[in-house]
Parts: C-alpha cells; sequence; structure tokens
C-alpha cells in the first residue's frame, strides 16, 4: 500500500505542474481532463477513447464518468496492453478521474476528482455509480475525499450553473478545491473551442483565490475534439 500512495503522490504532483501551464491552447490538442465513456452517460467504449488520444497526440488525459472509475480502469488496461505493444513509443499519461455531483451554496455542482489513489477508502463513497447524500454530498466533504485520497479537486465547467460563478468559485476556494475548469466549451461550438468571455472571468477568479487551471471537452459523443 506504501508504494501504491507513493506513487499516486507523485502522479498528483506531476498533474500539479501541468496545471500551473494549462492555458486556452492546451486543450483539445495537448491534454483533455474531462471525458466520459460508456461506464457514464458517453458513447465512447473506452479503448476507442484511448485510441483517439493517441491519434490525436494527447500529452495527458483523463476519463471522469460520474460517480465511476471503470471506465478509467479499462482505459488504463488497455493502455498498458499498448505500451508492451509498442515497446518506444511515447504514450499519453492517464490520471485517474471521476466527476462528482456535490451541494455547494445549496445549489447541485460537479467536483472533478484526478490523481487519486483508488483504493482508498474515502473515495469509495463516490465510484459507486450513484450520487451520494447526506454528508457525503456537501461539496466540503467531496473535496476532503479527493485530497485524503492523495488527489486534486477541481470545479467542473464553473458557469453553467444555477448559481453565479461569481459566488461558487469563492465557496469553492474556501471549502478548499484546488483547482477550475477555466477553459470549457459552453456552447458546443464545432470545431470545439472554450469559450472566450467565460474563460476570461474564470481566470481572473482563479488568479485572486489562487486556484489551479484546468481545461476538458466534456466529452459525452464520439469524438474527443467535441463536447456533444
Amino acid at each position: 500500500m506504501t508504494v501504491k500512495v507513493a506513487e499516486v503522490s507523485t502522479s498528483s504532483e506531476q498533474l500539479k505542474y501541468i496545471f500551473q501551464s494549462i492555458n486556452a491552447l492546451s486543450c483539445p490538442m495537448s491534454f483533455n481532463f474531462h471525458m466520459h465513456t460508456v461506464h457514464s452517460d458517453g458513447k465512447l467504449q473506452p479503448s476507442a477513447l484511448m485510441e483517439q488520444a493517441i491519434a490525436i497526440g494527447l500529452k495527458g488525459l483523463a476519463i471522469t464518468d460520474h460517480h465511476s472509475i471503470a471506465g478509467y480502469q479499462v482505459a488504463q488496461n488497455w493502455l498498458e496492453q499498448w505500451r508492451w505493444n509498442h515497446p518506444g513509443a511515447t504514450a499519453p499519461q492517464l490520471w485517474t478521474g471521476v466527476e462528482i455531483n456535490a451541494n455547494l451554496l445549496n445549489t447541485e455542482v460537479h467536483i472533478l476528482g484526478y490523481a487519486f489513489d483508488v483504493e482508498q477508502t474515502s473515495i469509495r463513497p463516490y465510484i459507486q455509480r450513484k450520487v451520494t447524500t447526506g454528508e457525503d454530498y456537501q461539496a466540503a466533504n467531496v473535496i476532503s475525499a479527493i485530497h485524503e485520497a492523495g488527489g486534486l479537486a477541481v470545479l467542473a465547467h464553473p458557469a453553467r450553473y444555477r448559481r453565479s460563478h461569481f459566488d461558487l468559485i469563492p465557496a469553492a476556494a474556501a471549502a478548499g478545491i484546488d483547482g477550475v475548469e477555466s477553459f470549457y466549451a459552453y456552447n458546443n461550438p464545432n470545431p470545439w473551442k472554450p469559450s472566450v468571455r467565460e474563460s476570461e472571468q474564470v481566470q481572473q477568479l482563479a488568479s485572486e483565490y489562487h486556484l489551479f487551471n484546468s481545461c476538458g471537452t466534456d466529452t459525452h459523443g464520439l469524438s474527443l475534439l467535441h463536447r456533444l
């Protein structure tokens, strides 16, 4: 168990370093930290997702199925086999990921967890394929559980909720969030492109509250270059 925790810690540190350099051009061709498979509400098989990631030339990614790590686990096994069959080839870094529903300021938000140890007990309530209730549903407790598992917590698409991102991001920061999904395509453009106004506002808030910036396509369809 000590070795696993050490590996996750290193993985988390790597991700922190990458988040520090994320900008409007990072997604979707270099990094993508928000994607779904058939193991939640997406259309892609994990193997097809990984094939696309390699074809695109992604340097790093995370599969963030809702309340499930099954897609990640299949993709990780596929990637290990691919590395075995392609010695010396460059492979993307695949981090653990999950998207968790939570209550923040009496508003349901989505919190993305990354680089956590899947064996840690704190994360288990959130990978059972269902939304949690009670104390487990509170944002501060979700964030704490991700941290206890050695991971990083990011507020997904902050400008997409019933409550304003100008309220939610400060509250998330107070609850211990590590970062925000600063670059997101709110109007589902084709090709994918982060929404300029919202991205600028979220970046400013991230800077003000000392949070990391993240990006992701939130892919639910058959292409990692689109959201739907």
